[in-house]
């Protein structure tokens, strides 16, 4: 507001009472001294006498009034200054003098602060101040520590008296009655969980134990709704129907504030312990240390009550071992009687089991001796129906132990025994006491034939036996040594008359047998020979250390060898070639070795005689192989004009029926890929047909095409080989593939006896096929034969060529065994388009003998190919 704020610079610095009177005086002198100067001044210049009046007349102008106004002012201004530097000091004193309070002050703070005297320092000044703050701070700070303090303290104490106290009646109302004098309480109690409600087991109450009985079930009261809720109730609004204990000196004092607290192990409720105080407010650090007490209590109620239940049981436990030990007495006097009894039984059954295994070990004596017996007897009555067999008669046999035996059965017998054994019957039954035998051949159940011998004698006047008896045993061992009796018998006479020599030695060195041929070759009579080391015959040294070899390794390995040695003989010396094969005994065991040495000199000399014609023959081959060789066009020779080309050449024999053909006229090349019926030699001697013919051919004339070329060829070879001729049916020929290559104008002339030609122009691949007609053979009369035909083809730079024999299509190879095929050869070209022609060459090489494998080569192959 204006108004307000002009009074209130007025009151400020126009207040003239606070102008001191020394001041007034001198502003009053001041003026008045100014006026006089100023009105004399005014005065004199008007040229009038000065005195009273003349200051009074000279007022009557408005000048002089207006001097004198300003005058004034000036005198306010100089109130107005006073009162502005008063007002200016009187400030700064009174900031002074707070700064000097609050110095004051925090001096104060900071002492107390030294003290530790925190509650002083709220009440020394109410300015808030830095300091202030840090001494609220570490008050609080003081405050914290001493609960912690106080509640570790008595946590400690509690702690004591858990560790104290084992029995539940002494814990409790210790415990109690040191919650109370650690918190100031007047009174509380102890509650234990028991059968599902909370009986109290110690009251303390104004330094003095009451002993006052309650219980509450879990749920009623607070110590039920405690024990409920398993959480701590704090109130300071007592019921007044809250039990109070009454002190002598304090009358009946009802408790201000509650406290009702779980003892929880874990989550399960032992008790509860109730204190009361008589503050209205309890600190917060008593209420913690409250919830400390809640588990550390409830965990050593609930050990005292293991403990408590853990020595019933040990007591129990105690009562009954020494019940079992009273009847462990009791039974081992029992059992000592048991064992006299036992021992007692035990001799009787020993000797009654000896007595019983005596009659079991005579019976299966006897039975063993029944069954194990190399015979069976057998008693028939006059019916010839099986009265009695023995036990061994089913071994014997071949039956098994549950079988039944019903007598001779004629479907195992053969007819031959069957009639025998009738035969032998109706003897001893018409002869009474009579005896006779008789062999025969009877079939086991496995179907092994046996060789039985039978003995009968009529028994039927007898009344003991009053039958037919039979005795039969198994002749079999018997029959078979007879039967290798005669079977050596007659090996020997075969030895005797055996053209071979015949040794056998046995594991020793020993000679066991020589047949007569040994006696001639060695010249040494059969007693000379048999039955002395081979190391004391004076004969062939090179025979005797063979023979002593072949023994050291048949003993080791045990099997046959064959071999060859040269033996000096009375007629000179002999190539033998020596069997040497192990005899075993009937247990497998090495018992001899028979030697068994035939004459090879004559068969050697001719295999000796073959082996040199083979080698003229050889020698004949491999000359023509050279001649054919150095005729025929290589790989460098076309190279030197075409050096972008490769020839993929394999006879399949020393020889070839296969051959390249390469001439070259001016700027004409000429080049085939030729294949002549068969391979080896016929096809080599063809190959040197058909190479001189293409050359006597395009040195005729050089304007023939290349299927003109092929027909005169064809004549040629007819007329060469006679082919023509009337009764000649031969058809040795040849097929080709003939390209005449044209430089200058880029072309090629192509022609085909079946063999075809790629044409393969930037991964295209271009297929000419041949004329379905071969070079050669014999012409048939009644039909006109077609002249082969030419391929005018204008080639490009960098076109590529192959002309090939059947001999690589027809390979066979690969896992199922099939062959080359033209289409694989159609795939390898055409795979990718940038591939060159010593890929072409590597890769034609590589995969033809992947693909043989093993296989033999079925043929002479040869592929030609050229970059133009």
């Amino acid at each position: 507001m204006p108004a307000k704020r002009i009074s209130k610079y007025i009151r400020d610095y126009l207040n003239f009472a606070l102008i001191k009177e020394h001041e007034k005086f001198f502003i009053t002198v001041f003026l008045m001294v100014i006026y006089l100067v100023i009105w004399a001044g005014f005065i004199d210049f008007m040229r009038l006498p000065f005195s009273m009046k003349t200051i009074v007349k000279i007022h009557t102008t408005w000048l002089v009034w207006l001097v004198d106004f300003l005058v004034a002012c000036v005198s306010l201004g100089a109130v107005i200054f006073i009162n502005h530097d008063r007002n200016i000091k009187n400030k700064q004193k009174k900031e002074l003098a707070k700064l000097k309070s609050q110095l004051e002050s925090n001096h104060q703070v900071a002492e107390l602060i030294r003290k530790g005297e925190y509650n002083k320092i709220m009440h020394i000044t109410d300015h808030h101040s830095s300091l202030l703050d840090l001494a609220k701070n570490l008050m609080e700070t003081n405050q914290k520590e001493e609960a912690v303090k106080w509640i570790t303290k008595g946590k400690d104490i509690i702690n004591e008296v858990l560790r104290k106290y084992r029995k539940i009646d002494e814990l409790s109302i210790e415990i109690i009655k040191a919650i109370i004098q650690y918190t100031d309480a007047i009174q509380g109690a102890f509650y234990l969980l028991e059968n599902d409600k909370l009986v109290s087991r110690a009251t303390y109450a104004f330094n003095r134990q009451r002993f006052v009985k309650q219980e509450f079930e879990v749920g009623r009261g607070l110590v039920g709704q405690v024990a409920y809720e398993k959480a701590m109730i704090y109130r300071t609004e007592i019921p007044d129907d809250y039990f109070t204990v009454t002190s002598g000196l304090l009358n009946d004092v009802k408790p201000k504030s509650l406290l009702i607290l779980p003892l929880m192990q874990e989550d399960e409720l032992q008790g509860v312990v109730e204190v009361a105080f008589l503050q209205d407010h309890i600190p917060s650090y008593k209420l913690d240390f409250a919830e400390e007490l809640s588990s550390m209590i409830g965990r050593t109620i609930y050990a005292q009550k293991i403990n408590a239940r853990t020595e019933v049981l040990l007591k129990e436990s105690q009562e009954m071992t020494v019940t079992l030990q009273r009847n462990e007495e009791k039974l081992k006097e029992n059992a000592r009687e048991m064992m006299i009894a036992q021992e007692e039984l035990e001799q009787s059954n020993e000797l009654l089991e000896s007595k019983i295994q005596e009659v079991e070990n005579g019976q299966k004596r006897m039975v063993a001796l029944l069954t194990n017996a190399s015979e069976f007897i057998s008693i028939y009555n006059e019916d010839q129906q099986l009265v009695f067999e023995s036990p061994s008669v089913k071994r014997i046999l071949g039956y098994a132990d549950d079988e039944n035996i019903v007598g001779m059965d004629p479907e195992l017998m053969t007819p031959k025994g069957y009639k025998t054994i009738n035969k032998l019957f109706e003897y001893l039954k018409q002869t009474p006491g009579g005896e006779s035998v008789a062999q025969y051949a009877y079939l086991k159940k496995s179907g092994e034939k046996l060789f039985l011998e039978t003995k009968g004698k009529n028994l039927l006047h007898d009344p003991a036996i009053k039958g037919i008896i039979f005795n039969t045993q198994d002749i079999t061992e018997r029959i078979r040594a007879e039967k290798e009796e005669r079977m050596k018998s007659r090996m020997q006479s075969l030895s005797e008359n055996s053209p071979d020599m015949i040794i056998r030695i046995n594991t020793t060195g020993k000679l066991v047998y020589a047949n007569p041929v040994v006696s001639e070759f060695m010249g040494l009579s059969i007693q000379e020979i048999t039955k002395k080391r081979i190391n004391d015959l004076h004969i062939d040294e090179r025979f005797i250390e063979f023979i002593n070899n072949v023994l050291k390794e048949i003993k080791n390995n045990e099997e046959q060898i064959i071999d060859e040695l040269e033996i000096a003989a009375p007629e000179g010396s002999k190539i033998m070639q020596i069997k040497a094969i192990p005899e075993h005994s009937e247990d497998n065991v090495l018992e001899s070795i028979l030697f068994v040495a035939h004459d090879m000199t004559e068969i050697k000399m001719i295999e000796q005689e073959i082996k040199e014609k083979n080698k003229k023959i050889s020698d004949s081959i491999n000359y023509a192989q050279r001649i054919q060789t150095s005729i025929l066009p290589d790989t460098s020779f076309i190279q030197r004009h075409f050096p972008r080309s490769f020839i993929f050449y394999r006879p399949k024999d020393v020889v070839s029926g296969d051959f390249p053909w390469f001439v070259k006229k001016d700027e004409t090349f000429y080049v085939a890929a030729v294949d002549c019926t068969g391979h080896g030699v016929p096809g080599a001697l063809l190959s040197f047909i058909g190479y001189f013919l293409l050359n006597n051919i395009v040195n005729i004339d050089d304007n023939f095409n290349a299927a003109k070329i092929l027909d005169l060829l064809h004549e040629g070879v007819r007329t060469t080989l006679k082919q023509n001729e009337e009764g000649n049916n031969g058809r040795d020929g040849m097929d080709l593939a003939l390209c005449k290559i044209n430089k200058e104008n880029k072309t090629i002339q192509y022609a085909g006896a079946h063999n075809p030609l790629y044409l393969l122009r930037k991964g295209k691949l271009i297929e000419y096929k041949g004329s379905r007609k071969g070079i050669g053979g014999k012409p048939l009369l009644k039909k006109k034969e077609k002249e082969f035909e030419n391929h005018e083809i204008a080639y490009e730079e960098g076109d590529k060529i192959f002309i090939f024999s059947d001999g690589l299509p027809d390979q066979l190879g690969g896992e199922r065994r099939r062959k080359y095929q033209s289409k694989r050869i159609r795939e390898a070209l055409t795979e990718r388009e940038d591939l060159s022609m010593a890929h072409f060459e590597r890769h034609f090489s590589s995969d033809f003998y992947e693909w043989m494998g093993k296989e033999k080569q079925v043929d002479d192959v040869l592929l030609i190919g050229i970059e133009l």
